[in-house]
């Protein structure tokens, strides 16, 4: 079952309260997601950092080809 935009963005609120989160559907299609996420948590960490704990924010949902979210391209980074 495809995920919603709205439901994106609320898992990975709950985990960054604060954050700047931009969800975008990147084929039309409801299945391939974009996320850019800004939040001042991620100040001090590499992208590899932010990254994994933005996919931990999502509670299992991209875990293997049964996962209901199928494709997510992040980008991530500390406020300027």
């Amino acid at each position: 079952m495809a995920m919603e935009a709205q439901e994106i963005e609320g898992l990975i609120r709950a985990a960054f309260p604060d954050a700047k989160i931009i969800i975008t559907d990147t084929a039309g299609d409801g299945n391939h997601w974009a996320a850019e996420v800004v939040d001042e948590s991620f100040r001090g960490m590499n992208r590899v950092q932010q990254q994994r704990a933005v996919y931990a924010s999502l509670k299992g949902k991209m875990d293997g080809p049964s996962g209901d979210l199928h494709a997510l391209a992040l980008t991530t980074k500390a406020p300027d």
